[in-house]
């Protein structure tokens, strides 16, 4: 794996971590409220609805770390280790847990289910927002990559919107890991908008929420708006709404673009070492297990 490549994974990884701490703080806000309460957010200061210490990360840091430690643990991908994984993250009572996922997960508890039934209601962002771990596994054998993402996914999300939004958000985030060309991403975006219209963020309104449209939009907006990696955080987390889950994405597509050097050393200080720490074992274990193996288990 080439070192930039590798920088570019791991600002990935610690971007995703370091826009879910700081939206955080404003999830559920309006950009009014944002605005009236912070002037600009811009530091990680936690609070929020949760009442966070600062630098703690949310659901979506820890699923993500969850399903890579049963990609690593299995020397490959496994849906009943990832869903095993999610159990054992559900049963530490974690700070935050959608009502989607937490249904999922207890349907595997106490069915052993692990599709889900495919349902309107699963159109949010709980899938999407966990799926880094298999991007990186997954880089040297592209082909396995929507099987194994639609499979992680529909443990609790089994709903079209959801998995087409997933499979996109990768293969934009593997073209800039490959490139770290904004243009060469924003092309891969548009052909996904050419083929499913309803995802377009040309005329974007400031729709928000964890639905995954408007995950997509918002993320994708200010993505390919913003002109730093700062920049690009700043811009989406103080759009408010499900500020935590868009924010992680939107610090994942940027880290991948500008690599780890890119992140405001102010705001890495802020994050947990543990979670940095397991962070930056699992990118480069991911990245060798996917080489070693090309994605299969």
């Amino acid at each position: 794996m080439e070192a930039d490549i590798f920088d570019r994974a791991e600002g990935a990884y610690l971007g995703f971590a370091v826009g879910d701490a700081l939206g955080a703080t404003v999830e559920f806000m309006t950009e009014r409220e944002i605005k009236t309460t912070y002037g600009v957010h811009n530091r990680i200061i936690g609070g929020g609805w949760l009442k966070l210490r600062p630098g703690r990360v949310t659901d979506d840091t820890e699923m993500c770390i969850a399903l890579g430690r049963s990609i690593l643990s299995q020397g490959g991908f496994s849906v009943e280790s990832a869903a095993d994984e999610f159990v054992r993250w559900m049963r530490s009572k974690p700070v935050d847990i959608g009502s989607t996922v937490r249904r999922g997960i207890r349907d595997y508890m106490l069915k052993g289910q692990l599709i889900s039934p495919e349902s309107e209601f699963s159109a949010g962002n709980g899938a999407c927002m966990r799926n880094l771990p298999m991007i990186f596994f997954c880089m040297e054998d592209w082909d396995r990559f929507s099987e194994y993402t639609l499979a992680q996914c529909h443990i609790t999300h089994n709903n079209e919107l959801s998995d087409l939004a997933t499979l996109a958000f990768g293969d934009i985030t593997r073209q800039l890991l490959l490139t770290g060309n904004k243009i060469r991403a924003l092309d891969t975006a548009s052909v996904f908008i050419r083929e499913h219209p309803h995802f377009s963020f040309s005329r974007y309104k400031g729709e928000c929420s964890g639905y995954i449209k408007d995950t997509f939009k918002t993320v994708m907006h200010h993505f390919f708006d913003g002109v730093s990696f700062e920049d690009i955080l700043v811009r989406t987390v103080n759009q408010g709404g499900d500020a935590d889950t868009n924010g992680a994405l939107a610090g994942m597509l940027a880290g991948a673009m500008y690599g780890t050097s890119a992140i405001p050393r102010k705001w890495l200080r802020r994050l947990s070492s543990d979670v940095k720490t397991e962070i930056r074992m699992q990118t480069s274990a991911l990245l060798r297990l996917g080489a070693k193996k090309g994605g299969s288990v």
